[in-house]
């Protein structure tokens, strides 16, 4: 799965962004924390579910379910946007 074309990343006072373009089925700013912009990293060049977990894993400490819940709920959010190419 890989980002929308329409769709692009941006970091901005700790926060990370998800900025659609005129283009996207969406209009809107999506807002997150620095999970999110490790999710948001992760699909800009392509992955799985289980490349986000281990990158989710090798920058955070936690555990490895809530981590498992939070990619799923946030992959959840951005397909309901129609950000996310399968």
């Amino acid at each position: 799965m890989k980002l929308n074309q329409h769709f692009f990343k941006h970091h901005m006072d700790g926060q990370a962004l998800l900025v659609p373009t005129a283009g996207a089925p969406f209009h809107g700013l999506i807002q997150g924390n620095k999970s999110v912009e490790v999710i948001l990293d992760c699909l800009s060049r392509g992955t799985t579910e289980e490349e986000i977990l281990a990158a989710m894993k090798e920058r955070f400490d936690g555990d490895e379910a809530l981590m498992r819940k939070d990619i799923a709920d946030v992959l959840g959010q951005l397909r309901e946007i129609g950000a996310i190419d399968e």
